[in-house]
């Protein structure tokens, strides 16, 4: 099958079926504003079907009580699969949502495929059961699989978020329906042709592309048991309260506005490196991207020239192209909600250092220039919130004290760095920075390491050994003391 081009199915329970309704899904090119794709829009009646066979599989099929040995082998193999058609998946996500191919080929694939087999090396060091003694009693307290799973994955970082949410689910026992966004639905249909080589039973995984109120209807399904989403805070904000009225399970990854302190004694190679790579990462639409740059009056001005020297020799272009550092932003819509930020900010009285418009040579796509304001208030908008785009915010502090208290004044609370000479040093400021995720001179923590947020960044954590909690709930038994001794 070709992957970018029409697709007439849907995936559900290991099939490709026929949807229920003729309507469907334009897949727009970012770069040459046309479309390049178009797949079928599940209805509601896609949705129950997809439920209901994922529902008799955790009910009644083998993969609940399939041995973890055996999931973990199935799990390999799409390891294996993803490696093996690395390139082809990298090229997809370039064409249907903008990224670099150089950052399709890294983060977007390498870095998905890494996270999987993370997943698959931690899950035998998770504690499945564990018999606990006591003067009360002796219980056998076991993780046990969460049931169906609604995996509802962002369009920014599709395969990664997919296998941030399915690999610990299928690893758990749990069946899942992904619901990818319209925006970019192909990768998930490529990955849905890699599920195939993998020897999942069927009814275990079906990929589900729809508009908003299909997605409502799935997050409220009464046979599914569990939610993950990945997303905006608005969208997270509006599927809490839904699972709410049913206590349904929810974990939540949403939106970010992270800071980055750059103290008096930091590396300022280090620190222009690292907004570079991490801070308007994947045309800034990166929910963990530091768009925050916290500086004293001392080193701004040094801070300010190299900063601009490093934006102005950013390649802005074709996503195709290995040389391209930023390509355009996902959709003409988010392109205007950036612009609308550029003007938000003027409006506001910060001052444009670089960028601030659209790239010029480039009249079709959906580009805007990367930008740096200064004279940037904490108050601001532009300071307060997630923008999405490939804006910055430079923020100037009188010392070490009003950084930490502008790196918490936020809504936010997912992502931040701290750069600083002395490691230990930054450590402690970290400490005091309240997000989930604080790297020191921009050093990642790994996929063995839980990601999530603080405050309206989320609820819940991914990733790790942590990545796993997500999907089983916990249960106790009470045993006699001769089982007792037999289990331990």
């Amino acid at each position: 099958m070709v992957w970018q081009g029409n697709h007439s199915k849907l995936y559900i329970g290991g099939r490709w079926e026929t949807p229920a309704t003729d309507e469907t899904i334009a897949v727009i090119s970012p770069y040459t504003e046309e479309a390049v794709a178009h797949v079928p829009a599940a209805s509601r009646a896609d949705v129950d079907r997809a439920v209901a066979v994922a529902r008799e599989a955790f009910d009644h099929g083998p993969w609940p009580r399939t041995p973890l040995t055996d999931r973990l082998e199935a799990l390999r193999r799409l390891g294996e699969t993803l490696a093996d058609r690395h390139e082809e998946m990298a090229g997809l996500i370039s064409a249907e949502m903008g990224t670099p191919i150089s950052l399709s080929r890294t983060m977007q694939t390498t870095g998905a495929r890494l996270l999987l087999d993370s997943f698959v090396e931690l899950a035998p060091r998770y504690e499945w059961s564990t018999v606990r003694r006591s003067g009360t009693g002796n219980a056998l307290v076991t993780r046990e699989p969460v049931g169906v799973v609604a995996a509802v994955v962002p369009w920014n970082a599709p395969l990664l978020v997919t296998l941030l949410k399915l690999a610990p689910a299928l690893l758990a026992g749990c069946t899942v329906v992904l619901k990818p966004s319209p925006e970019a639905p192909l990768n998930a249909y490529l990955f849905a042709d890699m599920l195939h080589g993998t020897g999942l039973p069927e009814g275990v995984v079906s990929v589900l592309p729809a508009h908003r109120e299909v997605s409502e209807y799935l997050v409220t399904h009464p046979g599914v048991d569990k939610v993950s989403f990945t997303g905006s805070t608005a969208a997270g904000r509006r599927i809490a309260a839904l699972c709410g009225q049913d206590l349904r399970r929810v974990t939540l990854e949403l939106g970010g506005k992270s800071a980055a302190l750059v103290l008096d004694d930091a590396d300022l190679d280090v620190v222009v490196e690292s907004v570079r790579t991490l801070s308007i990462r994947n045309n800034g639409q990166a929910c963990s991207n530091k768009t925050r740059i916290v500086v004293s009056r001392a080193r701004r001005a040094e801070l300010l020239d190299r900063v601009t020297e490093m934006i102005r020799g950013l390649d802005v272009g074709d996503p195709a192209d290995p040389s391209t550092h930023v390509g355009p932003v996902v959709s003409a819509r988010q392109r205007a909600a950036v612009e609308g930020y550029l003007e938000i900010g003027r409006n506001e009285g910060a001052q444009v250092l670089v960028g601030g418009g659209r790239p010029a040579g480039l009249d079709r796509g959906w580009f805007v220039e990367p930008t740096v304001f200064t004279d940037v208030e904490p108050s601001m908008r532009i300071a307060r919130e997630e923008i999405f785009g490939p804006v910055l915010s430079v923020i100037t502090v009188d010392g070490e004290d009003e950084a930490v208290a502008v790196a918490n004044d936020s809504d936010y609370g997912l992502n931040g760095s701290v750069f600083t000479a002395d490691p230990e040093h930054g450590l402690a400021v970290a400490r005091r920075i309240r997000t989930g995720t604080v790297e020191i001179n921009g050093h990642g923590v790994g996929f063995h390491a839980p990601i999530g947020g603080f405050k309206s960044s989320g609820i819940g954590r991914e990733a790790g050994l942590e990545g796993f909690d997500a999907y089983v709930e916990l249960k106790s038994y009470g045993l006699p003391a001769g089982l007792a001794d037999a289990l331990s």
